[in-house]
């Protein structure tokens, strides 16, 4: 009697021993349900362990990739000028081309993402960059250049939308720290080929094609661990606990949010695309991304110009333009967890914008004597770019609301920047000096503090658009 009683039990008991809750040699799998639990979704196990990981790489890895193919051109932008025989216009115009590029082929990464998957759309613009690095130097002649620039631009300015979206889509609870991590490889990696661009380019034989090729190798890296995610398009569902209620809060977990719940609550598939336009959140924030990709982009592009015609060595002036980028790393990851932890963040913005006028300052009395204190203050200025990443992640309550914002926000400013590379080189040929384009660049740091302090406010483009 007491072999059935017992087996009766077992089988009426909380759990259920059945061949496919027990591991061979009678052990319980980990994976047994509760009566009543809801399904668990195959391989979920399996993404809240290596897949997040693998993800967290993959993040890294297309960040670090977002910069060098500027920065690595700025360098040897003097080199390429003699070697392709470019006009000082002409050079402005090149360092107008990656806003260009950003703005026109950014507005169609939501679409790509909605097609194909996020993960597909990064992988395709991992892809891409290491094409064009790998073309570009050799393509012959300006116009293959710009060509082969123009590519690489293309998988840049679609990872570049796609990454805030993926931030909230799989690490809704951790947007500040994910992000902070996001922008912390994109400063690194902007940084390291600034400085080693030049002292590469001379173990090569001194030829910029190579030092400029050289990079497609860091793209190549970064297409491996996207090739998982090529069809994922949704976060996989997650299980229920043992009361049948959701976790999706993400706190003390280790995988993304986004796993652990059928659907993420901020992301209804039915919901109808947002009028982003009435938002004067999503205007604000768009005039402030551009104002300081402006910035960025003349720094990128001609800095290293301004500290060599001041009479400083190329070498050094690589390792300038380096520090100023290298500021971003640690204050990348800094800035967007103090961000999220505050409600408005224009004390931030104007932190940043009075840092940036300071620069331009010493730049303008002293370019070679405070060189290296004005590259310190001009790289706390460039954190702006972390700071509106995290911002477009922080005015929208949904993930395609985010995804919307940050298409919009990214375009509509990289627009905005288009023509302020473009007009330092000119004003640079023209002018004979640096005056009148250092002048232009203290000029627009002060809309720049405005706008920032209006899209930080605390308010979403939700709430916005419905009124």
């Amino acid at each position: 009697m007491m072999g059935p009683m017992a087996s009766d039990e077992t089988r009426t008991g909380k759990r259920l021993r059945t061949p496919e809750s027990t591991a061979p040699g009678g052990t319980a799998r980990r994976d047994a349900r509760v009566p009543g639990e809801a399904p668990r979704t195959p391989g979920t196990r399996a993404w809240t362990t290596w897949t997040t990981r693998l993800l967290l790489v993959g993040i890294v890895l297309a960040a670090l990739n977002l910069r060098p193919a500027i920065t690595s051109l700025g360098a040897l932008l003097e080199e390429v000028r003699d070697g392709l025989g470019m006009s000082g216009s002409v050079a402005g115009l090149l360092t107008s081309v990656p806003p260009l590029c950003f703005a026109v082929f950014g507005i169609t990464a939501p679409r790509l993402a909605r097609r194909f998957g996020p993960g597909a759309v990064v992988c395709a613009g991992m892809v891409a960059i290491t094409a064009g690095l790998l073309i570009r130097p050799y393509a012959g002649g300006t116009a293959g250049f710009v060509a082969g620039t123009a590519l690489t631009l293309m998988g840049i300015a679609v990872s570049n939308v796609l990454m805030p979206v993926i931030v909230k889509r799989f690490f809704p609870d951790r947007v500040g720290s994910v992000t902070g991590l996001y922008s912390m490889a994109l400063a690194f990696g902007t940084s390291i080929a600034a400085a080693a661009t030049v002292p590469v380019t001379s173990a090569l034989g001194g030829d910029w094609q190579p030092g400029l090729a050289v990079w497609a190798v860091l793209g190549a890296a970064a297409v491996l661990p996207w090739l998982p995610f090529v069809r994922l398009r949704e976060a996989p569902s997650a299980p229920r606990s043992a009361s049948g209620a959701r976790d999706g809060t993400g706190e003390g977990t280790t995988g993304p949010a986004a796993a652990r719940a059928d659907r993420p609550a901020e992301q209804p598939a039915e919901q109808p695309p947002l009028r982003i336009t009435r938002s004067r959140t999503a205007w604000a924030l768009a005039v402030f991304f551009g104002l300081q990709a402006t910035a960025a982009y003349i720094t990128m592009g001609w800095m290293p110009q301004i500290f060599r015609d001041a009479g400083v060595s190329a070498g050094t002036a690589g390792l300038l333009l380096a520090v100023i980028m290298m500021m971003g790393v640690p204050l990348a990851f800094v800035i967007p967890r103090v961000a999220t932890r505050l409600p408005r963040q224009g004390p931030i913005v104007l932190v940043l914008g009075v840092c940036g006028l300071a620069g331009y300052a010493g730049l303008y009395f002293a370019p070679a004597g405070g060189a290296w204190v004005w590259a310190l203050l001009l790289g706390i200025s460039n954190c702006a770019f972390p700071l509106a990443l995290t911002m477009v992640g922080m005015r929208a309550r949904t993930g395609a609301g985010v995804g919307q914002l940050s298409a919009f926000a990214q375009s509509t400013g990289y627009l905005i920047s288009i023509p302020g590379p473009l007009l330092v080189g000119v004003l640079y040929q023209h002018s004979g000096g640096w005056g009148l384009p250092i002048a232009l660049m203290s000029a627009l740091m002060v809309p720049q503090i405005v706008m920032g302090v209006l899209a930080g406010r605390d308010r979403t483009v939700e709430e916005e658009a419905a009124r």
